[in-house]
């Protein structure tokens, strides 16, 4: 037997940025939503995160509009003191079930089907009833998962293990009941990163740790990505005049990456060596001292294969030992496929509108669909921005940033919306309060980002033509 169901929204996947966007379209429109996913609980990935993570942003940049996440502390004691507090795995699921369970169910617009699978063409079934349902979409069926999150725990490891080696994802690191004699931990993205630092706090000393890192990372700083009133004006307005000094002083992408370290725009884990990558990871600088007390970092590439004796990578081998714990962090977390519109007939394909900030992406994405009146409008304010990966993409994520604050400077109703979003928080210079100073400064800041963008625009050519 087949239950139909008629809907405005069909919305596939129920993790963090379907849930972002359903809050939106909820407040802002009379929609009536069906949700699908595979999970027994809202919060995708985070379900089955590794149980030590912790956001990298503070925990008020986070979920959705309408609930706050956290309690706003400021955290004092760790290596997160000074700044806001960072939600873990724990929290933010039962922060999830809570906005399902307060907010979406009784408003009586949404309905929810966790353990089921999507089938294409409005069709999915539930994998412990087996009760097949088919949905009659009136308005758009909503992709959350074209560009989903992949974590460790999901999938084995990409290279062969010898028979009597242990390789673990991450969420096994706290249920291991032995020292080993030595750890290795595999990849330098957020994960790798999480891993490190969480054996250090348990005590492992510096010395009986080896990171394989294949590309160096550049990070960022987490002190600058604090909302206000923890950070002061003043400092907000230097950063910020720091980095454009940087930018427009810069005599090439090598120039101005020594330019944005100088000044802190951007950190690395080893002075001496430069990274070559960039995801959006934030570290404090307690936690950069602790990564910086592991010596032992591999640059051979990556792992081929790990046998009973010896890892062997591409450019080397290491030795090993059924007496060495190897953690897998290399899972690439967010796919990076082709850039398709993310608003057309029929269909929502959820996407970053502004880099790294997927949850702030889907409530934008929602609030458009439900003010704006066609799609060639909407795309407009919200083109995909891809996520970064390469040292180089920095310069394209700072492109983004200047290009959104431009697209969107004669926009009223966007900057209103912007205003009272709580995923969107202060952490820009703030503006003056006298209308007529308030225009100048905004006069003068659309021509700092018009610059910058030219001279990004120009050393990017350089280098992609040399």
């Amino acid at each position: 037997m087949v239950t139909d169901i008629d809907t405005d929204y069909l919305v596939i996947g129920a993790g963090a940025t379907a849930m972002a966007f359903v809050d939106t379209l909820l407040t802002e429109s009379q929609a009536t939503v069906t949700m699908v996913d595979r999970y027994d609980r809202p919060g995708g990935h985070w379900t089955i995160a590794y149980p030590y993570v912790r956001l990298h942003q503070p925990s008020a940049m986070y979920g959705v509009n309408s609930r706050p996440l956290g309690a706003g502390r400021v955290d004092r004691t760790g290596w997160n003191a000074g700044m806001y507090e960072l939600a873990d795995a724990a929290e933010i699921c039962g922060y999830f079930d809570q906005v399902m369970r307060q907010t979406f169910l009784p408003s009586g617009r949404v309905s929810y089907f966790p353990t089921a699978e999507y089938r294409g063409a409005g069709r999915f079934h539930q994998t412990d009833s087996g009760e097949q349902y088919q949905v009659t979409v009136r308005r758009r069926i909503v992709d959350t998962t074209y560009q989903s999150v992949t974590v460790p725990a999901m999938r084995p490891p990409e290279f062969p293990v010898a028979t009597g080696i242990s390789v673990v994802p991450p969420n096994d690191l706290p249920a291991a009941r032995e020292r080993y004699d030595r750890y290795v931990v595999v990849g330098a993205g957020k994960t790798g990163i999480d891993a490190c630092l969480w054996l250090l706090e348990q005590g492992v000393d510096p010395a009986d740790l080896t990171w394989i890192m294949p590309r160096a990372p550049w990070l960022i700083d987490r002190a600058t990505v604090q909302p206000m009133p923890l950070r002061r004006a003043e400092d907000i307005a230097a950063e910020y005049a720091a980095k454009h000094e940087a930018i427009m002083g810069a005599e090439s992408v090598s120039d101005l990456f020594d330019r944005l370290d100088a000044v802190g725009t951007l950190l690395r884990i080893s002075p001496d060596e430069r990274p070559t990558a960039f995801r959006c990871a934030t570290v404090s600088q307690a936690e950069l001292a602790q990564l910086r007390t592991i010596e032992n970092i591999v640059r051979l590439g990556r792992i081929k294969q790990i046998n009973e004796t010896e890892i062997e990578l591409d450019g080397g081998t290491l030795p090993t030992g059924p007496r060495v714990l190897h953690v897998d962090c290399t899972a690439d977390a967010v796919k990076q496929l082709p850039v398709v519109p993310i608003f057309q007939d029929g269909l929502i394909t959820l996407q970053s509108v502004r880099v790294c900030q997927p949850v702030f992406s889907a409530a934008l994405i929602a609030h458009v669909e439900a003010t704006c009146p066609d799609d060639a409008a909407k795309n407009a304010l919200c083109p995909v921005t891809p996520n970064p990966r390469t040292d180089v993409d920095w310069l394209r994520f700072a492109l983004s940033a200047n290009s959104e604050q431009l697209r969107w400077a004669d926009h009223a109703e966007i900057g209103a919306w912007l205003h009272t979003s709580r995923l969107h928080p202060d952490i820009a210079p703030p503006m003056p309060e006298d209308p007529t100073e308030r225009a100048a400064f905004e006069r003068q800041a659309l021509a700092l980002a018009h610059a910058q963008n030219a001279k990004l625009e120009e050393l990017l050519h350089a280098h992609e033509t040399h």
